[in-house]
């Protein structure tokens, strides 16, 4: 697997990768087919979840729709609550603001519970640069940070790894051999990560959902280090995507349904943590002093868009993920970019507005539309993506070959005469490299498909020539039907003048 920072320059080269690699293919597949059982089954429990999914992006719609009332009443409920509120245009200004924190705090630690916004702005790297070490304590995070690559998935960040990869990564960290059992690499890293919590001056967090009727920020986790990072150190910094915000508690509970079903199949999180301001004087725990980074890094440039504004509406579930065939076969690094999967596909030239540099990431799928089926809030990434090919061209990043290749498709299917005349020669021609179980020519454009799977060859009848045999069949027994009522008839009718 290619490395941040070394990654091959094309979606396709960086596939091709992937695609030679045993372990990361299997490793992926056998977590993405747990994570898909697991959500059909926790959805099809549930009962209505159609229901509750339309209601869920009916929730997202209007907050997107009414975005700036609702930061808005966040930003002051959160001020009214003690919390220091900052706003980053760019993913450089919220890594500088966070920075600036930990320098003023003359923070030599720095604990991190997931958050891809963090990923998104390459927060570890700047910190890092500054001499201040940042620690990954989600499990998955923390492995990859050993390994030195980025996330894979939204949810499962080290999915492309099997247990004997990271038995491996662990135990060089450990300085002895650890089984690759889960149960001791855990134990290991439980142990570890403990000492860096209680020494931490600063906890870092990503947020799920910010509440603006109370200024309060939510997070979602199952394995409690997203709660040790936000209560005991000192100074709490949260990074947050602008369009985290839902309006009210209320709004919460479908959220709570949704995201983890989606998400794991789990009905709730092992976890939920509900943060409304720094400590008080009567709590036990908790920040002395807590900061909010509200992020945008070309999220407004979706605002008022018809055709990406619903891009803002994803929950960071990762059930697109799950349910993509291209994201299965190769994994999330391919992809390029800090979100991966058909939402990858998408965000990533949205949010960097940069379609030049992102031209071929649209094209890593199969536009079967099943990121949509599995999506909890119901985001046409099928359809965003077919924009996006759209733009691509209409902006001159189109392939030339491609591009002759579709005039001539369409001058073809335009006339019934010639569609047919292809079909037929289609037909005819293929004679010379279909066998039994289609064409295995690796030549051309089959070349690239061929190289993974066989080409079904033309059907032997075309669905017209079908429709003409079954029409003519049809219209025979209808005549001998007609023929056979006009027979009877006239027989009623001697029959009765013949008693008469």
């Amino acid at each position: 697997m290619s490395q941040p920072g070394v990654m091959a320059e094309t979606v396709k080269s960086r596939a091709n990768l992937a695609l030679n690699d045993d372990f990361l293919r299997k490793a992926v597949k056998f977590t993405t087919e747990r994570l898909r059982n697991g959500k059909k089954a926790a959805s099809e429990e549930h009962g209505n979840w159609e229901e509750w999914r339309e209601r869920g992006r009916q929730i997202r719609l209007h907050t997107i729709a009414h975005l700036d009332y609702y930061l808005n009443e966040f930003v002051n409920n959160a001020r009214a609550n003690g919390v220091h509120i900052h706003f980053a245009d760019t993913s450089a200004e919220a890594a500088s603001i966070a920075l600036d924190i930990a320098v003023h705090k003359e923070a030599a630690t720095v604990v991190k519970s997931k958050s891809m916004v963090s990923e998104e702005v390459h927060l570890n790297q700047v910190l890092e640069s500054a001499g201040i070490e940042a620690i990954e304590t989600d499990l998955g995070e923390y492995i990859i940070q050993l390994a030195g690559e980025a996330p894979s998935h939204i949810v499962i960040p080290a999915i492309h790894k099997n247990r004997y990869q990271i038995a491996e990564l662990l135990s060089e960290e450990a300085g002895e051999v650890l089984e690759p059992d889960t149960t001791v690499l855990a134990g290991f890293v439980r142990k570890k990560l403990r000492e860096k919590f209680l020494e931490a001056d600063i906890g870092l967090t990503g947020c799920n959902f910010a509440i603006a009727e109370t200024g309060s920020m939510v997070l979602f986790e199952n394995e409690g280090n997203a709660r040790m990072v936000s209560t005991v150190p000192k100074t709490q910094i949260t990074l947050m995507g602008m369009e985290r915000i839902i309006p009210s508690w209320a709004d919460l509970e479908v959220m709570a349904t949704l995201l983890p079903r989606s998400a794991t199949g789990q009905k709730l999180t092992m976890y939920m943590s509900g943060i409304t301001g720094p400590r008080r004087q009567a709590d036990v725990d908790g920040p002395e002093e807590m900061h909010i980074i509200i992020v945008d890094n070309g999220r407004s440039l979706q605002l008022g868009d018809p055709e990406f504004q619903e891009l803002l509406n994803c929950i960071r579930c990762g059930a697109c993920l799950n349910a993509c065939p291209v994201y299965r076969h190769i994994g999330g690094h391919a992809y390029g970019g800090t979100y991966s999967g058909p939402i990858g596909a998408v965000l990533t030239p949205a949010l960097n507005g940069n379609i030049d540099e992102w031209n071929d990431i649209a094209s890593a799928s199969s536009l079967c539309g099943a990121c949509y089926e599995a999506c909890p809030v119901k985001i046409p990434l099928h359809d965003m993506l077919v924009y996006l090919r759209r733009r691509k061209v209409e902006e001159g990043h189109g392939n030339r070959f491609e591009t002759m290749g579709m005039k001539g498709f369409a001058a073809v299917v335009a006339s019934s005469k010639r569609f047919t005349t292809a079909l037929r020669l289609g037909q005819i021609g293929q004679k010379a490299v279909v066998r039994n179980n289609g064409i295995s020519l690796k030549l051309g454009p089959l070349k690239g498909w061929n190289a993974y799977r066989v080409a079904p060859g033309l059907a032997k009848k075309s669905f017209r020539q079908q429709w003409e045999s079954l029409d003519h069949e049809v219209s025979q027994q209808h005549a001998v039907m007609d023929s056979s009522i006009r027979e009877r008839m006239q027989q009623i009718i001697r029959e009765r003048e013949e008693g008469d």
